[in-house]
């Protein structure tokens, strides 16, 4: 999206903020997670104004997060819808990871706030980080550093 962060930088939080670090984009990407998947579907959950929906939409299919299909309604013009990717359901991580530090962080009281089920169970389900071995660790107690090149 940025021309600043370029998609051969070294630090993989840089190339994906350099495309999701835009808030259409995330919130697009939250639609299309909800079932969306047409323009106007779209634009009348976001309120975004057309052309920011479709620069969006474009940048989302050329980086391989959507992917355009042909959809046709009986007695209607041919028209495109636009579906995750493998790689657009993997951002299921990033916003879900935002959802629960807004709720953690910026909660309000009339606000939503996504709930992650099992498919199969229903049971709700939570993000958070395991090691090899299956044991949950806490944000707290997590050490980050950066990581070695491939």
């Amino acid at each position: 999206m940025t021309q600043a962060i370029s998609r051969q930088a070294r630090c993989a939080v840089a190339r994906g903020v350099d495309l999701l670090g835009e808030k259409w984009v995330l919130m697009i990407t939250r639609e299309a997670f909800w079932g969306r998947t047409r323009f106007s579907d779209f634009r009348k959950n976001l309120g975004v104004a057309p052309d920011v929906l479709a620069n969006r939409l474009a940048a989302l299919v050329h980086e391989g997060v959507l992917e355009r299909r042909a959809y046709q309604v009986t007695g209607a013009r041919a028209r495109e819808e636009y579906v995750l990717t493998p790689a657009g359901r993997d951002l299921v991580f990033v916003l879900a990871g935002l959802a629960r530090w807004g709720q953690e962080h910026r909660p309000v009281k009339a606000g939503t706030t996504p709930v992650y089920t099992d498919a199969e169970t229903g049971e709700e389900v939570e993000l958070c980080f395991v090691t090899k071995d299956g044991r949950r660790v806490e944000p707290g107690g997590l050490a980050v550093r950066a990581g070695e090149p491939p």
